[in-house]
Formats: C-alpha cells, structure tokens, sequence
C-alpha cells in the first residue's frame, strides 16, 4: 500500500488525460464538454498543479480534415503534450500541414526521423512543465510494433525505431537525466501497451506515472499488483489508461512530498456519454471537415458491440453488404479494425459517416482462392487469443461462418446473391477455386499478419474511393429507413 505517512509539504496534481480516439470527433465534442466541467471545477484550487496530457492515438487515418479535428481538438482542451502514437504517423506527407496547428508538445524518445522528413525536429523525447513552482518531466514513447500497426510508406521509411529494451534504456536514460536537472515527478505518456507497461514500472527507476495507450485497456480506480507497483528502491509507481475511441477520459488526482514520491492518488475515468455535444466546437468542425452531406436514414440498429475487434456487429454487416452490393463481388471482407463507431437511430451525414469508418483506406477488387480466404478467417479468429483481441475478427458479405472463442473456425459457408449457401470444407479449402472479392488496400498488402491476402498478381482493380462511397450509394438507393439487425452471419459459441 502507499503509505501515507509524510512530514513534509504536499504537492497537489491533478491530471486530465485522454487517449485512443482514433479520429472520434463527435467523443472530442463531449469530452470538451467534460474538460470545461473539469476547468470549472479546478479553477479555485489554487493549490493544486494542473496538468492536460495524451498517450497517443487521437489522430486516425490518412484523411486531412479528421486529423484537422484532432488537432484542434487537443488545442481547445489545452493539452500540453502528446505522445506519438502508431496512428500519429497514418497521415505521411500530409502531416507537414497539421504541424503548424499543433500547440501542444509532440513526444516519442525511441523514434529517430532523418532529416527532410516533415516530422523532422517537431518531435522531443521530453519536456519539463512547470506549474506553481513545481517542475514535472514528462517523457513520450511510440509502440515498438509502429511498423506492424501502420501502413508501409513514404513516412515510415524515415523512420528508425527502437525495440523494446532499448526503449528502456532510453526512458531511464531521460529519467536519470530529468532527475540529475533537479526534477522528481516524472510522467510517462506510453503507447506501448499495458504489458510494456507493466515492465517499465517495474525496471524503469524514477517513474512516477504512467499514463498508456495503444492496448485499449480501460483501467478503474487504483489497485495493488493490477495498476499499481512499486520501483526497486520501493518507491509507487501509476498505471492508468482510458480505452479506445474516445468513449472514455479520466482525472488522475496525485499528492506528492517534496522528493517527490506519491503518497496519495485518486484515478477516476469519466464517461464521454454523459456529456452533450459542445455545440461551439461542433460548429466549428463541422466547418472544418467540409461538405457536410445528408446520406439518408437509419430506422433501427442494435446497440454497440462491446468489443469492435471480435464481438459480433451487425453495424460491419451492414457496411459490408454496402460494399458487395456496389462493388458487385462474391465477397466483401471487412476487418474488424477499420471499424471505429456505429450505427444510431436517426439522420446520417457525412461527418457520421466519416467517424465509423476514419481511415479512408481504398478498396480493392481482388480474385481469391478458397483457401486464401478462410485462411485469413482463420488469423482473425486467432485475434481472441490475441494481446488486446489484435488484428480482430473479419466480418463478411457472402460468407457464413462460425467460431470458438478459443480462436478456431468452425465452418463456413459461400453465400451467393440469390442466398444459396455452399458449404466449405474448411479442412481442405480449395486452392483452385476463386472468388471475386472486394477488401480494403491494407489488408491487401498483407498488413495485419494477414500475408495470405497479399496477391499482386490477383487485384482486378485498384477503387480510388474507401467503402464510405459505396454506403452512401446503398442509403440513395434505398428508398426506406435503413434497418440494420443481426442475421446470424457468423456465432461465436464457448
């Protein structure tokens, strides 16, 4: 337990931090909301050190004006530094025009960027912050598995990124270098995931806090051996992270005595939910992202899936029918992680549109065998057995099939368009039978560890579009509310 006990002055901190929104611009809007609540609520504690942080992962995707959002977004709440995450580094070339926007400090110490590249000198490995006095080391950390995470390309190849012990080495080398400067309350913004994390608290010397991103984990309170640990000189050390997609943010309240040991913590994780759309910034990005556009309307949709990466979504059903049905394939395959909101009762317009599906990755026509496809079910189902439920579970349009929860296939079927169903013997799946079939350019690259779908030699046609086009084309064509239900596609059993 930290004990409590201190004879000294008390340093009051309170953190506002965020991570993993993943372009969630409407969760941005209700977590302005939240941070003007917890503006108002600090203002009078003179006493108290106020600090506004992000682990990375605001940022998603290649489009501009999402990315745009994002920016400007952290610049409202007032965040002071930000950590690069694998999704901070989607935007290649284009990111030379966000970084004149950016207010707040970029971090990462195990990255190393050759110079030309528009990343070059915007990134530090640290800063220090000083707040009523009070000086705080605040060190950045990119996940080691950034060229895994993020799509090969101009960007990418000026990129040098070190693995995982050497990224301790760098943190404690920062620390040590913080700490010799005078400093004593240190604060780790990490996208290396809540395994990595744990490994740092425990190896890394003088870290006080750790606030992660990039595993998703949604972690509550403070509790002993789960987010809670202790250096070797005995000293506490703070695991704290917000989820995924902006639905959640949390208030990390710290005292710390004068050498700078935690003596008192408090994690408290809000609710984006809980808090209206701030209708100023709404105005404002809805200028900023563009030709706003009416699609059409939804009727009914089932509520969100608890986890997008491997529950079933009849929202992915819905989309990917969208994509057969325009791209007039066999098959449309639709991973799980281009998947990031859903479906509501109501008007759909385009800035909704572009919130559930934000990466704008563009779709290829490409003629698969048999076996190359349940071959790429099969890796997504190994994602329940996975770190993080990573790369997640493919849903389909023209396929049937089912899973354990162990990470097996269990069958499958083709569906045609009439609705005729085959059988498939996912035993023995036939390499010499084909199938026209429409998926995202990622995954065509053999991104994602899903090698088998990479075939050069088989893509019919490059689309110079992503599958936002090909829904908004199904919403015309409808002439009714769209109902969006679960048909039964894929089951999941024990």
């Amino acid at each position: 337990m930290i004990k409590p006990i201190d004879y000294g002055e008390r340093i009051k901190t309170s953190i506002f931090y965020i991570n993993d929104y993943h372009g969630k611009s409407i969760n941005m809007e209700r977590t302005i909301s939240a941070s003007n609540d917890f503006d108002s609520f600090t203002k009078e504690k003179k006493d108290t050190d106020i600090l506004k942080l992000s682990s990375g992962d605001i940022m998603l995707g290649e489009d501009i004006n999402t990315n745009k959002i994002a920016a400007k977004f952290q610049n409202i709440i007032g965040i002071d530094a930000g950590a690069m995450g694998n999704h901070e580094f989607d935007m290649q070339e284009k990111i030379a025009k966000i970084i004149p926007e950016i207010k707040f400090s970029l971090l990462s110490n195990n990255i190393k960027i050759k110079q030309g590249n528009p990343l070059h000198n915007h990134i530090k490995p640290y800063i220090t912050i000083e707040k009523n006095g009070h000086k705080y080391g605040i060190i950045g950390t990119t996940p080691v598995d950034l060229f895994q995470r993020s799509k090969a390309d101009t960007l990418q190849k000026d990129i040098e990124l070190d693995g995982i012990q050497e990224t301790l080495n760098n943190i404690q080398t920062e620390v040590n270098n913080l700490q010799k400067s005078g400093i004593n309350k240190i604060i780790l913004l990490s996208h290396l995931g809540n395994r990595a994390d744990k490994i740092v608290a425990k190896q890394v010397e003088g870290i006080d806090v750790i606030l992660g991103g990039h595993s998703h984990d949604l972690i509550f309170d403070v509790k002993e051996g789960e987010n809670l640990f202790y250096n070797k000189k005995g000293e506490p050390v703070i695991i704290t992270q917000a989820g995924r997609d902006g639905k959640n943010f949390g208030i990390l309240n710290l005292e710390f005595d004068n050498n700078g040991v935690i003596k008192k913590v408090q994690n408290n994780i809000g609710f984006t939910k809980d808090f209206h759309r701030d209708l100023s910034a709404k105005y404002i990005f809805d200028k900023m992202f563009g030709d706003l556009k009416s699609l059409g309307k939804i009727k009914s949709a089932p509520c969100v899936p608890k986890n997008m990466l491997i529950d079933i979504n009849p929202h992915a059903y819905f989309i990917s029918d969208c994509i057969r049905q325009d791209l007039n394939v066999d098959i449309a395959l639709l991973p799980a992680a281009n998947i990031r909101g859903y479906f509501e009762t109501g008007d759909i317009d385009s800035r909704i549109l572009s919130d559930i599906l934000p990466f704008k990755n563009k779709l290829y026509t490409v003629n698969y065998s048999e076996k190359e496809i349940i071959d790429a079910l099969k890796a997504g189902a190994k994602s329940y057995k996975n770190v993080a439920s990573k790369p997640g579970i493919f849903y389909a349009s023209g396929l049937k099939y089912s899973l354990s929860k162990s990470g097996k296939i269990l069958s499958a079927s083709f569906i045609d368009k009439s609705g005729k169903e085959t059988p498939i013997d996912i035993e023995h799946p036939r390499s010499d039978k084909y199938y026209t079939t429409a998926i995202n350019d990622y995954c065509a690259e053999g991104n994602d560890n899903f090698s088998m779908l990479k075939q050069p030699d088989r893509i019919l046609k490059k689309h110079d579009y992503d599958a936002t086009k090909c829904i908004e084309n199904c919403l015309k064509k409808s002439n009714n509310p769209i109902e969006i239900k679960d048909d039964g596609r894929i089951t999941i059993t024990n």
